[in-house]
C-alpha cells in the first residue's frame, strides 16, 4: 500500500522514529492498520525530473528486497539524498535492512 496524503507524511516525520543516512532518511511510524505502507520522496534539490524518477525507482527496488522481513503494521517513509540517484538498488539493500533494524520495524530472526 502507498501513502499519498501528505498528512499521513507530516504524522510520520513528526511522531514516527527516523534514522539517517548519506543516501536516504528512513521514517517510521506504527500505524493502526495491520499492513505496511510505503511512502517515498524525492524533493527538486535531487536534480530533474529524470533524477528523481530514478531515486524514486531504486528506492522501491531497495525495499521490495527487504519488505517480506518487516513487521506488518508500520508506516515507513523513504526519503532520497542526492547521493541515491548515483547508487544501485543492491547497494541500498542492507543499507535500508541496517536502518529498518534499528528502528525495530524488521522481524527478528526467530520469527522468519
Amino acid at each position: 500500500l502507498k501513502i499519498k496524503e501528505s498528512y499521513e507524511f507530516r504524522r510520520a516525520y513528526q511522531k514516527g522514529k527516523s534514522y539517517v543516512c548519506p543516501f536516504l532518511v528512513v521514517y517510521c511510524f506504527k500505524n493502526r492498520y495491520n499492513r505496511t505502507r510505503l511512502g517515498i520522496t524525492a524533493g527538486k534539490k535531487i536534480g530533474n525530473a529524470v533524477a528523481r524518477n530514478r531515486a524514486r525507482r531504486v528506492l522501491r527496488a531497495a525495499f521490495r528486497e527487504v519488505y517480506p522481513f518487516i513487521k506488518p503494521g508500520f508506516d515507513i517513509i523513504l526519503v532520497a539524498r542526492t547521493k541515491t540517484t548515483f547508487t544501485k538498488s543492491t547497494a541500498l539493500t542492507p543499507i535500508l535492512t541496517a536502518q529498518l533494524g534499528k528502528l525495530g520495524a524488521l522481524q527478528s530472526t526467530k520469527e522468519v
